[in-house]
C-alpha cells in the first residue's frame, strides 16, 4: 500500500508565513485605527486658537449717563464665552479654543461695585474649528445632554470695580462655577470697562477638568490637559 509522500520542511515553511501575514493584519488595521480614531476626534488641520477675550480689543465710547450706574444689567448681546486647553495631537502641541455667543446673565450695580452677577453658557454651542472634536467634547467628555448649561455665579461684591470714562480696571471676582453638574470656588481675573450702551467684562478662570469629573481625552493619537481656562467677554447693559 502506497502514501502520499509527506513534506515536512514546505510544513515549517507555511507557519512563518502564516504568522508574518498575521502580524502583517494587526499592525494594518492598527495604522487604521489610529486614522479613523483621528477623523472622528479632530480635523486634519491643528486647531485655530482664538485670542484671549479683552475689553481693551474693541471699545465704543460710553453712551450712558455715568453720574449714577446704579440698578440690574442684563447680559446678552456681543457676549461669548468658551474655554481653552492644551493638547497633544499626533505629536503636535495644538492650543484649542471653544467659544459660543449663546451667553445670558444679569448683574446688580451699586455706584461702581457689582454686587451680584450670574452669567449662563449653553455648553452644547460651543465650537472649535472642527465639528468632530466638538462632538468629541459635548457627548463624551462634557456629556451636555445631562449637563447642557455652565454657570458662575458671584459670590462676593468687587468694589470699584466700574470704571468712569475710557479706562479700563483690573479687578478679582469670587464666585462659583457648576460645570458638568459639580459647583467649586473659583477665582477669576476680571477687565472691566464702559463700552457703548453698556459695561464690557472680560476674564478667565483657571480650571482642572478633572475637579468637575470630567475626563479629559486620552486616545492614543491625542492627549488633552487635565488644566484649562474658562474665557469670557460679557456686554451687559441697564434692564429696561
Amino acid at each position: 500500500m502506497s502514501t502520499e509522500p509527506q513534506h515536512p520542511d514546505r510544513t515549517r515553511t507555511r507557519k512563518p508565513l502564516v504568522w508574518a501575514a498575521i502580524v502583517l493584519l494587526v499592525a494594518v488595521l492598527a495604522v487604521v485605527g489610529v486614522v479613523v480614531g483621528t477623523n472622528v476626534y479632530s480635523s486634519n488641520e491643528n486647531a485655530k486658537a482664538s485670542a484671549a477675550p479683552s475689553v481693551a480689543a474693541s471699545r465704543a465710547p460710553s453712551s450712558l449717563d455715568t453720574a449714577d450706574l446704579s440698578g440690574d444689567w442684563t447680559v446678552g448681546g456681543d457676549s461669548e464665552a468658551g474655554y481653552r486647553v492644551h493638547e497633544v495631537l499626533n505629536g503636535s502641541d495644538v492650543t484649542v479654543t471653544g467659544r459660543t455667543d449663546s451667553v445670558t446673565g444679569s448683574a446688580t450695580v451699586q455706584g461702581t461695585a457689582i454686587t451680584a452677577a450670574t452669567i449662563t453658557v449653553q455648553v452644547a454651542d460651543v465650537a472649535t474649528d472642527s465639528p468632530q472634536r466638538d462632538s468629541y467634547f459635548r457627548d463624551s467628555a462634557l456629556d451636555v445632554s445631562a449637563f447642557p448649561r455652565a454657570t458662575f455665579t458671584l459670590t462676593e461684591p468687587i468694589a470699584d470695580a466700574v470704571p468712569s470714562g475710557s479706562g479700563t480696571t483690573t479687578v478679582e471676582g469670587t464666585g462659583e462655577l457648576t460645570l458638568h453638574g459639580v459647583t467649586k470656588t473659583v477665582r477669576a481675573q476680571l477687565q472691566v470697562g464702559l463700552d457703548g450702551d453698556g459695561v464690557a467684562v472680560s476674564g478667565s478662570v483657571p480650571i482642572t477638568f478633572s475637579d468637575f469629573g470630567v475626563q479629559a481625552p486620552d486616545l492614543g493619537f491625542v492627549k488633552v490637559d487635565d488644566a484649562g481656562a474658562v474665557e469670557f467677554l460679557v456686554h451687559a447693559t441697564p434692564a429696561s
